[in-house]
């Protein structure tokens, strides 16, 4: 006679190896690849609810299908160096988007943008700060030095392809007062910023120098994004033209 917890154990064996369930992702995607002039327009969901990213794309005329912010453990692992850090948490948040829409029908067969970005200093990673210590100990590492602003990008296709590239940004801040530090706390520009400052803001007085991608600092790097949506058969550039034909004489 077989026991209850035995009879447990040969269902979860037979749910587990059993075939998993397709999704309208899926079927899709093999209609695609069994239909290889299908011409239609791409989709783009943003795995990010930030209004920054979302501004920044507007600027270049990216302008997303819709929006699924993906909430992720963004703590890094033991020993994890930025630039790992930042691939494994874009990827991630990607997959986890991608995962949100499968058996959406209207963007199931989109493509999947993330974006992480990380301020360090050498191998320390500056989190977004929460606590006003928190971001005046940023600002006190980050005064009189150079930084590097790491942006993991990860874009996945409608049939599950992977493009991945991190970009980094170095930035040098000039030496802070004790006063520009305690204004630039009470501004409370801070709040919600990787490394604790906005670029685009009040904080673009501290720098001195940088060597990279402005954007990227601001929050996602435009060249490279660009460059990889173009790839995927997006109309960026006809979308500028089609602009420029709609604006009034």
């Amino acid at each position: 006679m077989t026991s209850p917890k035995a009879a447990l154990l040969n269902v979860l064996r037979r749910v587990e190896g059993g075939p998993r369930r397709k999704s309208h992702r899926q079927d899709l995607a093999r209609a695609r690849a069994a239909n290889p002039g299908d011409t239609a327009r791409p989709k783009l969901v943003l795995a990010s609810g930030s209004p920054r990213r979302l501004l920044l794309l507007s600027q270049v005329g990216i302008k997303p299908d819709a929006v699924r912010p993906s909430a992720i453990d963004e703590s890094p692992l033991k020993g994890e160096m930025p630039r790992a850090l930042v691939a494994r948490l874009a990827r991630a948040k990607a997959e986890a988007a991608r995962d949100q829409i499968a058996d959406d029908r209207d963007i199931a067969d989109a493509c999947v943008l993330a974006a992480d970005t990380v301020v360090s200093v050498g191998r320390k990673v500056l989190t977004k700060p929460q606590y006003v210590e928190e971001a005046v100990a940023s600002l006190q590492l980050l005064s009189g030095r150079t930084h590097r602003v790491l942006t993991g990008l990860c874009l996945i296709t409608p049939d599950d392809k992977l493009r991945t590239k991190i970009v980094d940004t170095r930035v040098r801040f000039k030496h802070l007062s004790r006063s520009e530090i305690e204004a630039y706390i009470a501004s409370r520009e801070w709040r919600g910023k990787a490394g604790g400052y906005a670029i685009q803001g009040l904080a673009g007085s501290f720098v001195q120098k940088l060597v990279g991608s402005y954007t990227n600092v601001v929050g996602l790097p435009l060249t490279e994004v660009t460059a990889m949506i173009v790839a995927e058969g997006f109309p960026v550039h006809f979308e500028w033209a089609r602009a420029a034909d709609l604006e009034p004489e």
